[in-house]
Parts: structure tokens; sequence; C-alpha cells
């Protein structure tokens, strides 16, 4: 039969589904090479996300104290660490469950961070230097106590085993425990928000930072809202550790490496929850793209070198009231 001539097969060429076949082994081959294009960076957003909610539950409790009080808390480190220490010593000596650590952490270091406030920061909020010296004194005071009691050795939070699998979501593989922190995150910044800006407590938080003689003369305890907002902050540091511990190792220096992180996010924010949480977002996902596409080592030096530019411009952060900025 002459080549020009085809076979009909059903008003078909009979090449047809061969043709059909080829083109499908393309579509097929080009949607996997744009999976594996796609797939290292979805992951490095991803990771970006996973570093975002450390940092910003690491820098909760600290855009409480800072922004509400405006104390600078140079132990909020070692409340993370206590919160660690706590959740392994209730995990390891009591058999408590790791999720059930998580509040009790949050209680033990709250009622630490009452007890810091009571004893020692009431009397100093007139004095922000010496603040800042006498944190740094109590933290230094946290670490060889924690030191004493439980050694330099490294300790670990086991991983319930309902948190110790994956989810495969298309080319994206999430850790279930990093997706449980990401929740708990947003649970802990949606019940700040309601705490300050829809209860009664909140209005009176609210008030004494505009003006404490003024919240005093309709009757707020402004002694009694800095004791408690203290404790809050310190208690969500607790909160932090806990969660921090499990996803790394337990030391008595390890708070020092989140605080770093947590101050950058609070001051670009502008001490307020709403621009720790934009500040988190946007350093996180900085650094991890950065990361990919650079190393670790200088995305760390861009990120900081352009926070360092942002704060020339804009040194009351990026959500301050207009009137703070200058």
């Amino acid at each position: 039969m002459p080549p020009s001539r085809l076979l009909k097969h059903k008003g078909r060429p009979r090449h047809a589904p061969d043709a059909q076949w080829r083109r499908g082994i393309g579509d097929v081959a080009l949607g996997n090479s744009l999976s594996a294009d796609i797939a290292p960076i979805a992951n490095a957003l991803i990771l970006g996300l996973s570093i975002a909610s450390i940092w910003l539950i690491a820098a909760l409790g600290l855009a409480i104290i800072y922004g509400a009080i405006g104390v600078i808390n140079m132990a909020h480190g070692e409340f993370i660490m206590l919160g660690a220490y706590t959740s392994y010593a209730l995990q390891s000596f009591f058999g408590l469950p790791f999720l059930l650590c998580i509040p009790a952490a949050f209680i033990v270091v709250a009622f630490i961070g009452l007890l810091l406030e009571r004893g020692l920061i009431r009397y100093l909020y007139k004095r922000p230097l010496d603040t800042l010296l006498a944190t740094w004194g109590v933290s230094l005071v946290l670490t060889q106590l924690v030191r004493l009691t439980f050694g330099s050795d490294p300790k670990y939070i086991a991983v319930p085993e309902m948190f110790q699998s994956n989810v495969q979501l298309g080319f994206v593989n999430l850790s279930v425990l990093r997706i449980f922190v990401f929740a708990l995150t947003i649970v802990l910044v949606a019940a700040t928000a309601f705490l300050f800006y829809r209860t009664r407590f909140g209005m009176q938080v609210r008030a004494v930072m505009q003006n404490k003689e003024m919240a005093a003369s309709f009757g707020i305890n402004a002694d009694r809202v800095y004791m408690l907002t203290f404790a809050l902050g310190a208690g969500l540091a607790g909160v932090a550790g806990s969660l921090l511990g499990v996803l790394a190792i337990v030391l008595p220096t390890m708070g020092t490496a989140y605080v770093v992180q947590a101050f950058l996010v609070v001051v670009v924010g502008g001490g307020t929850i709403l621009g720790s949480v934009v500040a988190s977002g946007l350093t996180g996902e900085f650094q991890s793209v950065l990361a990919y596409v650079t190393n670790e080592t200088f995305a760390r030096f861009l990120l900081y070198l352009l926070i360092v530019v942002l704060l020339r411009f804009r040194p009351a952060g990026l959500f301050a009231p207009a009137k703070a900025r200058r």
C-alpha cells in the first residue's frame, strides 16, 4: 500500500494511538521535570514557614514584655531554656505525656517570671539600663543553676509516636511534628491577640501602656497589670522552650541561640503582636530561600545586614505607631 495512504480504524489513522502515547510520555516527562524544579523551592518555602513559627514562638513572650511594659528582658532566653528543662524533667522523672508538658511548662515558667517581677523587676521600671543589667545577671544565675542541677550534657525530650511520621502533599514532604508546632503557633498568636484586644485585662494593659498615671486614676492597678503581663510573657517563653526542646536538644545554654532571633523579630516588628507575626514570616522565608540559593552562613549574614539597613531608616520597626517613629 502506498505510504501516502493510511489504514483507517473507526475514522482515525491507525498510527494515532502511537502518536497519542508519545505525546502522553512527553507530558509526563515535562510534568516530572517541572516537579523536580519546583520541589526544592516549595520545600524551602515550607522550611521558611517552619523557621518563622519557631522564631515567632520564641519572640511572642518577649514582644508582650517589651511592648506592654517596655522592659528589655535579657533573661528571656533562659525562660525558654527553663521551659525545655521543665518538659524534660516532667517527662523523664514523672512520665508525663508531652502534650501535658506544654501547659505545665507554661505554668512553671510563668510562676518563676512572677517571682522575678515581684522580687526585682518592679523596682527597676524607671531605670531601663539597670533593668537590662539585672535581667542579664539573672540569666547567668539561671544558667548556672540548671547546669548544677541537670549537668552540662545534652538532654532529649522524647517525641510522641503520633508526631514521628511524615505527610506527603504532592512533592512536598512535611513532618507531623512541625505541622503541630505551626498549628500551635497559630493558636497561641490568636489566643494572645484575643486576650489583649477582646478582654477587660487586655484593655487595662493597653491603658497602662498609653498612660500609667491616667489609668491609675480610673482605678486600674498598674502594678498588678505589670506583674501578670510579665508572668504571661515568661509563660509563653516556657511553651516555646517545650516545643523547641522536642525539635532539638536541651542544653543550659540553648536560650542564647533563640533569644537573638527573638529580639530581631520583636525589633523589626516594632514590639507589636502583628509586627512580630509579619517580621517572623519575612525573616524566616528570607533566610530559608537564601540558604537554598547560597548557604546557611551567607543567608544569616545577608539577613542581619538587611535588618541593620531597615533599622537605619525605620528605627522603631515596621509596625510601630507613627508617633513613636523617629
